[in-house]
């Protein structure tokens, strides 16, 4: 009775990690090359994961992508053949920052633009403002003598 008691204590102590995934492990030379393979990982997104990058993500994509990438830098592959022929299997979403192009140059030229137009409006405000503070204030010169006897008080001024 003791003895079933304790098996099923430790079956449920010890399940989950019986049934735990294995972490991805690779075997690297020396400490940058370790080193280089993280930043290269950290680099490129998931395909279908939301903006997460295939260092974090744990779908089976991520976990290819990361096999590939670590065949590649051992077979010699530099770090840019690793991501052009990541980019080449799965389009250009895979990198964090794409490559100004003819194609991407309204993506890095959007911030700028935004920022520009931004300006002009607050400037044209403030031109706008400061034209109607010089303006005249409209009044007729009766208007404005009626306008300071209300403010001085003067009870000479009758109600309509």
């Amino acid at each position: 009775m003791v003895r079933s008691v304790l098996i099923a204590l430790l079956l449920v102590a010890y399940g989950p990690l019986l049934t735990a995934e294995p972490s991805d492990v690779y075997s690297f030379d020396n400490e940058s090359e370790e080193q280089r393979f993280h930043n290269l990982i950290s680099e490129l997104r998931c395909p279908k994961c939301q903006n997460q990058n295939i260092a974090d993500s744990n779908a089976p994509i991520s976990k290819d992508m990361r096999e590939e990438a670590y065949q590649m830098m051992s077979t010699g592959a530099s770090d840019d053949e690793v991501v052009n022929a990541m980019v080449a299997r799965f389009g250009e979403f895979v990198r964090y920052k794409p490559q100004v192009e003819r194609r991407t140059l309204l993506l890095w030229a959007t911030p700028v633009i935004v920022v520009l137009i931004g300006l002009l409006i607050v400037a044209s405000i403030v031109i706008r403002a400061r034209r109607n503070n010089d303006s005249d204030s409209g009044l007729t010169n009766d208007e404005r003598e009626r306008a300071s006897r209300i403010l001085s008080g003067d009870g000479s001024e009758r109600s309509s």
